[in-house]
């Protein structure tokens, strides 16, 4: 298997006249954290909806290395077979979760895929047959699974728009996990988190690369969670990629700190 997980090749994303993304080329290494930083504006979620399958690219490539089914070229591909056939998944920068629903019927849901195999055209669910109960049950296991590991057993029973912002982005992670993805896409996980669940997510982060074989693209802003967590860093400013390398590589990268800190006026 390729020691790259993702593959982006001279990826162009234009609107009209604005070009968003600008010939950028990375690639994000098997099981590790991969972040992609940069001012407001810089292209960081146009990138990922490229990635996802949400937009598709103006040029270039996109191409998953999948760890059973080998190279995928994901721009070909629907934003609903990004996530499902490539386990390519996402989270977003607005939360997407069902408010009226509870946590765990909102991690069930993610998994709606087996059960509709599982339910034979709505026969075998109708009839609750030996074999849709059995996926049923795999389902409420998983789902459990994640909610213990993002510690939110508590909440399963509660109806998720009823939880604290922080909250409700914990579970977007868990229910994003139960699609079993081979790359995690975070737009801004750390939104809304206090110290202590910043601390957290940083420790889940780090297992499920090392732990569960899952590469975690991530979008941040929170500099200290993208420090602590990360292998690669791409930097990009106006859709064009300035740095790349190690946090301490590009954390000293003079491109970098001109784009977030400006230049100093010349003196007179």
């Amino acid at each position: 298997m390729t020691e790259h997980i993702l593959q982006v090749d001279a990826l162009t994303m234009r609107f009209g006249g604005l070009t968003a993304i600008d010939d950028l080329s990375f690639a994000a290494p098997a099981q590790s954290v991969t972040s992609i930083i940069g001012p407001n504006g810089a292209g960081k979620t146009t990138l990922f909806n490229c990635i996802t399958g949400f937009y598709k690219p103006t040029t270039g490539a996109v191409r998953l290395f999948h760890p059973v089914r080998g190279e995928t070229p994901l721009e070909r591909l629907a934003s609903y077979r990004v996530a499902r056939d490539a386990q390519v998944v996402r989270t977003f920068q607005n939360i997407r979760l069902f408010p009226k629903m509870t946590v765990l019927e909102n991690l069930i849901v993610a998994q709606h895929n087996p059960l509709q195999n599982a339910s034979v055209f709505s026969l075998a669910g109708l009839f609750k047959l030996a074999g849709y109960r059995r996926a049923e049950t795999l389902a409420i296991e998983k789902a459990m699974h994640w909610l213990a590991r993002l510690g939110l057993t508590e909440f399963a029973d509660i109806a998720a728009g009823a939880l604290p912002y922080g909250t409700q982005r914990r579970i977007e992670i868990a229910r994003a996990l139960c699609v079993d993805p081979v790359l995690l896409c975070l737009d801004e996980p750390a939104a809304g988190l206090n110290p202590r669940e910043s601390a957290a997510l940083n420790e889940l982060l780090i297992h499920l690369t090392r732990d569960e074989d899952i590469a975690v693209l991530l979008i941040e802003h929170d500099m200290s969670v993208v420090m602590k967590v990360s292998d690669h860093i791409v930097v990009l400013n106006y859709g064009r990629k300035i740095a790349e390398g190690t946090p301490t590589a590009v954390q000293n990268d003079p491109q970098v700190i001109k784009a977030y800190l400006g230049e100093e006026e010349a003196a007179a």
